[in-house]
């Protein structure tokens, strides 16, 4: 098909000469003069460009998603449907329950940011899962939206008032009325053109043919190079299509993670089965990049701070790549053999991680330290997983970290002088020294050297602490910026 089709607002709508790689925020404002979606930051930070996108994968309910414009290029929402703000006016002229909410609760004031903070609200009003009694998911809902004057009490106020009301509307047919259509894709807009396969056999054809195509899953980082950098892609290949990526699937002994999961659906179909990952997932960017951004997009970005790598490397995870000739298994401790390298073969993409149950009595934990708690890059962040016998030693440990090394790194010198050790508080800060051995962080803007060395040290001991009692020490998520006044 060599025309992008989806729905805006009720009404539908073909593209066929933009290239592929144009932003839904672009094509609003440019073309469609629809300002009321904001352009701020047009990295995916603020919010002020927040849409909601209607979409069924995975074989699941048909869910509304609230998604940063700025980040999805036109192809990814072929065969959707898309609101913006200037879609929840009713045709009598009445006003969506958000847009009410906002008012009601003098929840705007310049109004800039206004648009994309009711458009997350939006999201909120249909999601099942969300309790408004629960401050700390109220934060988290609106944790992508950024408000310089308003002040974010009555915007929370908004979102309680909202959340889970699920109106019989139109909006609410149209999700149940959703039946997704074929998304193949071949778009051609002058020197670029945009593939969407929806079989891996059609994946490897197209790679083989445009051996140079940038492969893209939810945009969250290929969209910058894009909006960031001015990137040109000659070639794209999409992968939104292919339902061999989204495979679920528990085991007794593992789960089985399809590749092209995003965070936020990776997270609903875990149920709290593993507490480190919720724990990990809930400060990984925020709600709109959950939405998009994949499982597999986060591991083949190979950055040495990406957050999910160290969780996964202390559940001793293995990557399964597949290509013309099939799969092949690697251990995730050798899928990054350099900075920003992954050790996929050039006609390979990662197919799925299959990550084993902890043993039983295994302490897992995971850390993230940032400078800001929301939506915001690592400094260091920790996966950490020990087993001890009867007798209180150690009988397994795995420690890895992110953002001390060019890679994601395991601290095997430290691993090897803890095990068959008693795990004491005394045996662990005896062997604190020997993380110089496994690592040499760097300096950069997120930190010197000196503070990861000291963060590292400080996470592996407040592991030790938290595995002690972990009923009792456990991280809360509690609310953020905001204090309740009784």
């Amino acid at each position: 098909m060599s025309t992008v089709r989806f729905t805006l607002n009720g009404q539908p709508i073909e593209v066929t000469d933009l290239p592929g790689t144009t932003t839904l925020l672009r094509f609003l404002r440019d073309h469609l003069g629809l300002m009321g979606t904001k352009e701020g930051c047009a990295e995916g930070d603020c919010g002020a460009c927040t849409v909601a996108v209607l979409e069924a994968r995975d074989g699941d309910t048909p869910v509304w998603r609230a998604v940063d414009a700025c980040l999805v290029f036109l192809p990814m929402v072929h065969g959707k449907q898309v609101v913006t703000v200037e879609g929840l006016r009713g045709r009598d002229g009445t006003h969506h329950p958000v847009q009410e909410a906002v008012v009601g609760t003098k929840a705007s004031q310049c109004g800039f940011c206004t648009p994309g903070v009711v458009m997350a609200l939006f999201e909120a009003c249909y999601r099942d899962d969300l309790d408004p009694a629960d401050a700390a998911a109220v934060d988290e809902q609106m944790a992508g939206n950024l408000c310089r004057c308003t002040g974010y009490r009555p915007i929370r106020e908004a979102t309680a008032r909202v959340a889970g009301q699920r109106p019989d509307d139109a909006f609410e047919a149209a999700r149940q009325a959703f039946e997704p259509h074929s998304s193949t894709l071949d778009y051609q807009a002058g020197d670029q053109r945009y593939l969407q396969p929806s079989t891996l056999a059609e994946l490897f054809e197209q790679r083989a043919a445009h051996p140079d195509a940038v492969l893209v899953a939810g945009g969250t980082d290929i969209g910058l190079e894009v909006t960031q950098r001015h990137r040109h892609y000659p070639v794209v290949i999409g992968l939104e299509a292919l339902d061999e990526l989204r495979v679920f699937r528990r085991e007794p002994e593992r789960w089985l993670l399809g590749a092209g999961l995003s965070h936020t659906r990776l997270r609903e179909r875990m149920a709290g089965e593993l507490p480190a990952l919720d724990k990990m997932l809930r400060y990984f960017g925020a709600r709109q990049i959950r939405n998009r951004g994949t499982l597999g997009g986060n591991l083949c970005n190979a950055s040495p701070v990406g957050d999910m790598a160290p969780l996964l490397l202390a559940m001793d995870a293995t990557a399964v790549a597949v290509g013309p000739t099939g799969e092949r298994r690697i251990p995730l401790r050798d899928f990054f053999p350099g900075y920003r390298q992954t050790a996929l073969a050039d006609d390979e993409l990662l197919l799925r991680v299959e990550v084993p149950r902890p043993p039983p009595g295994a302490f897992l934990s995971a850390y993230k330290v940032s400078k800001r708690r929301e939506l915001d890059i690592s400094a260091v962040s920790a996966g950490m997983l020990v087993q001890t016998d009867a007798a209180g030693v150690v009988r397994s440990i795995r420690l890895a970290y992110g953002g001390v090394a060019a890679t994601p790194v395991r601290a095997l010198y430290t691993e090897r002088r803890l095990l068959g050790r008693p795990w004491t508080e005394a045996e662990v800060t005896g062997a604190l020294d020997h993380l110089e051995q496994d690592f040499e962080p760097i300096s950069d803007h997120r930190g010197s050297a000196r503070y990861r060395r000291l963060l590292a040290r400080n996470l592996l001991l407040g592991f030790a602490l938290e595995s002690a009692s972990p009923d009792r020490d456990r991280l809360q998520a509690f609310p953020t910026g905001t204090v309740d006044v009784t």
